[in-house]
Formats: structure tokens, sequence, C-alpha cells
């Protein structure tokens, strides 16, 4: 086998691509991808997929949109140190990799990509880092990414965990991805 067929990429979800052997473990994660990441993606541009692909095969995930976060739904302490506007997010929609290749950095590869992206639409449009809502039983790992909980003013989902907004500021992804290059 050659070096490229181990070789992971990160490219945008094509229309053609398979994603129907795709089996992250999570059955919520794996039908949103394999039924609406494309919809979302080609006909309603409300989310941008990118796909980890190694050897022909799509290995993990991760849908993206932009957004904003409004001053007036953080807490007062948060509140203070940013502008009263909206102010411009990069949202990290879903991350999922296949069961076959967790642990094998794929998941960090994927994002990794998008706090790339976070920096070129810093640098386009505007950003102020990278919001994710984790589940419950993801947030050791976006804390372990640097990645720290916002608290939120909001309303409660019934009876589903609700979810962890945590933000990864747009100083730290710059000073994390500059110092992965040097």
């Amino acid at each position: 086998m050659s070096s490229e067929e181990h070789e992971v990429r990160i490219r945008r979800l094509g229309p053609r691509d398979d994603r129907s052997g795709f089996r992250s473990g999570n059955i919520d994660l794996d039908r949103f991808f394999q039924r609406y990441a494309g919809q979302n993606q080609f006909r309603h541009h409300i989310g941008t997929t990118y796909v980890a692909v190694q050897g022909g095969q799509i290995t993990g995930f991760v849908t993206v949109s932009s957004g904003e976060m409004v001053a007036e739904k953080l807490t007062k302490s948060l509140r203070k140190r940013l502008p009263a506007y909206p102010l411009p997010i990069l949202r990290l929609a879903r991350l999922a990799v296949d069961e076959r290749f967790q642990g094998h950095g794929v998941g960090k590869l994927l994002l990794r990509a998008i706090l790339e992206l976070a920096l070129e639409m810093r640098d386009r449009v505007g950003c102020i880092g990278v919001v994710v809502d984790a589940k419950p039983d993801a947030v050791d790992f976006y804390s372990t990414l640097g990645f720290t909980p916002i608290e939120l003013i909001s309303g409660s989902l019934g009876d589903r965990p609700e979810p962890v907004a945590m933000l990864l500021p747009i100083d730290q992804i710059a000073a994390a991805v500059k110092e992965a290059t040097d």
C-alpha cells in the first residue's frame, strides 16, 4: 500500500460521496450524516460538512455553519467584555468519527481544519471564535482541546439533557495553530 492510502485528507462533502456505510456508534449523528448533511449543504445552504477521507473511505465528518452570539444572552461576566451587538462565530454543529477509526486522531484532524476555517473567516468577514453545543458526554473531549463552557441565559429542552455551550476564542485558535505550524 502506498503512503497516500494511509493519509487522511480533509475536504468538503461532495454530492456523490457514499455516506451509507458510516457508523459512529451514535444513531443521531449517523442519521444526520446519511440523510441530512447533503440536503443542508447542497439544497438549503445552511451548513457545510467536511469529511475526513482515507483510502477512498469516509472516516469522519464535521458540519459547521456561520452564526452569531447575541451579547444579551450571555451572562453578565462575559457580556461586560464584549460589544453589545451580535458577535460573529463559527458554529460547530456536529462532529463524528466512524467506529473503525476512533482513537486514531481523525476527530482532532477535523477540528484542526475547522479552526483554520475560523481563522480564515476572522480575516474575511469577522469571527470571535468557535462555539459548540457539546452533548454532556462530549464536554471532556472539547475541554481537553481548550473549549470553555459559556453560560447562556436560555430555556430548558424538556426532559432531554441540555447541551453545554462551549467557546474557543479566536485568539486561542490563532495561538494554537501558530504553535502547531512552528
